[in-house]
């Protein structure tokens, strides 16, 4: 089932990145439910590398992450372990981040996907099981 996963994620990733112009139009003009751009250095220090991403929220904690394991993102976030989120209408906060390695803290942000707009969260739920074994989750904080 993980393989049949990994797969879905990565077709839907693509397909995302392929109408991630009109997103973005949609996104500034009217949001979409949890969905924030993740600004983060790129670990080649040569960039900085932007992604439109679920801002999860469980208790007071907010968090960031993948269903799908590490990508380039989660990757620079990693090393940089800054960065900035920026709302649709423009405000931008600056983050500290920390990668949850396990516990309960880490299941908590992968309950918290059920917040994903439709249909994201609908995946997310089928896909539980595979996202607690290779999901890649980030506690953020305002620095």
């Amino acid at each position: 089932m993980s393989s049949f996963w990994r797969a879905a994620f990565r077709l839907q990733y693509r397909i995302l990145a392929l109408f991630d112009p009109l997103i973005r139009g949609v996104w500034r003009r009217h949001g979409l439910g949890v969905t924030i751009e993740l600004r983060v250095a790129t670990r080649d220090g040569r960039g900085v590398r932007s992604r439109l991403v679920g801002l999860l929220r469980a208790g007071k904690n907010e968090y960031i992450g993948h269903p799908n394991g590490d990508v380039g993102w989660t990757r620079d976030l990693t090393v940089a372990a800054n960065g900035t989120l920026v709302y649709p209408d423009g405000n931008e906060v600056h983050f500290t981040a920390r990668r949850l390695l396990g516990g309960d803290e880490r299941e908590q942000a992968i309950r918290a996907t059920s917040q994903q707009p439709f249909p994201g969260n609908i995946i997310y739920r089928l896909a539980r099981r595979h996202v607690r074994n290779v999901g890649v989750y980030f506690r953020v904080e305002p620095a």
